[in-house]
C-alpha cells in the first residue's frame, strides 16, 4: 500500500496553476514540481494532468506553446494567464477556508458525559 495521497476532486487545477505561477513548465516538470513540493506525498496521474491542462487551456487559464526541453526534445510549455492567476487566488482562498473548517471539525473532542445534545 502506498503512502501517497489521492488528490481531492477539484484540486488538481489549482495545484497545477500554483506550479505554473512559479515559471512556465511542461507536463513532466509540473508533475515533478508537485511531487517535490508534497515531499512525495502526492502522486499525479499523467492522464489527469493533461486533461486538467487541456481543460484550463480551453477556459483561458493557461496558454501553451511548443519549446525544447533541456534534452532537446519538443514539449508543450504551459504558462498561467491573468485569468488563471485570478482563478488560483479564488480557489486557494476557498480551499484553505475549507481545510480549516474540516480540520476544526475533525479536531473536535466529545463533550463530557451527561451534557445535553
Amino acid at each position: 500500500m502506498s503512502d501517497s495521497l489521492q488528490l481531492v476532486r477539484g484540486t488538481l487545477d489549482a495545484l497545477v496553476l500554483k506550479a505554473l505561477s512559479w515559471t512556465p513548465m511542461h507536463g513532466f516538470e509540473i508533475t515533478s514540481w508537485l511531487e517535490d513540493q508534497s515531499e512525495g506525498g502526492l502522486e499525479v496521474n499523467d492522464s489527469a494532468l493533461y486533461q486538467s491542462l487541456y481543460r484550463m487551456e480551453e477556459r483561458g487559464l493557461v496558454q501553451a506553446e511548443w519549446g525544447l526541453t533541456e534534452n532537446n526534445r519538443r514539449a508543450r510549455y504551459y504558462r498561467i494567464t491573468p485569468a488563471g492567476q485570478a482563478y488560483l487566488a479564488e480557489e486557494s482562498e476557498r480551499f484553505l477556508r475549507y481545510a480549516e473548517t474540516v480540520g476544526g471539525i475533525l479536531a473536535a473532542t466529545p463533550r463530557a458525559a451527561g451534557g445535553t445534545a
